[in-house]
């Protein structure tokens, strides 16, 4: 009876310890962050261009890498369902998993087009290799030059101006236009929500609600 029990209880533990697992359509929102249902997911181990990133090619001239970045994984995605094991919890509450796309697994397939960095710090190299293949045969962000985005993050932070305050007390949703005229908007503690800024002059506005802005035509912000 004892040894049952144990056994019972280790299995218990087993099924406990087990990763949590996201599976479904996935809608992407950079190269390395999409969301599946309700759930925002990051991809484990590597880290994309971010969506207001700019690299430059083999001939000097700028381009928006995170928006290929973001393309990139819609093309390996393709429509399939992805499966996800989660691997931990960012401070923004996002899944960050290692996920698979059919037997693609999209962080390392990113990694070796030239679109996403090996994470070392987290990854603790496992796509090292991939990285060298594409920085080797300069595929990808590896064909010019660009910041890692890790250092384009911090650089951006210290470059940002003060926010604005919102017109009024209570309004502080950020209704955002971006480089393709996505009207999107971001509540407070999201994640891009200190980068964001409103320009009135260019059409963007302040909500007091996520109805009014969606009444609006703005769309909520994955993250």
């Amino acid at each position: 009876m004892i040894r049952r029990l144990s056994l019972m209880a280790l299995a218990i533990g087993l099924a406990a310890a087990a990763p949590a697992q996201v599976t479904g359509p996935a809608r992407v929102v950079d190269g390395d962050t999409f969301s599946v249902g309700a759930e925002s997911v990051r991809l484990w181990g590597v880290d994309a261009p971010e969506g207001r990133q700019v690299c430059q090619n083999d001939q000097g001239q700028a381009y928006a890498c995170g928006d290929v970045a973001r393309d990139q994984l819609v093309g390996l995605i393709g429509g399939r369902s992805v499966r996800c094991e989660v691997r931990d919890r960012d401070p923004y509450g996002r899944a960050v998993a290692r996920c698979l796309a059919g037997s693609t697994d999209l962080g390392e397939a990113m990694v070796r087009a030239g679109w996403a960095v090996d994470y070392a710090q987290f990854s603790r190299g496992a796509y090292a290799s991939a990285q060298a293949e594409a920085r080797r045969d300069r595929r990808g962000i590896w064909t010019g030059r660009f910041d890692t985005p890790s250092t384009w993050r911090a650089e951006a932070r210290q470059a940002r101006p003060a926010p604005a305050a919102p017109p009024q007390s209570g309004c502080a949703i950020k209704g955002n236009i971006n480089a393709k005229g996505r009207r999107i908007f971001h509540v407070p503690g999201q994640e891009d929500y200190a980068a964001t800024r409103i320009d009135t002059s260019k059409g963007e506005r302040w909500f007091c609600s996520a109805a009014e802005a969606q009444a609006a035509g703005w769309v909520a912000a994955a993250r």
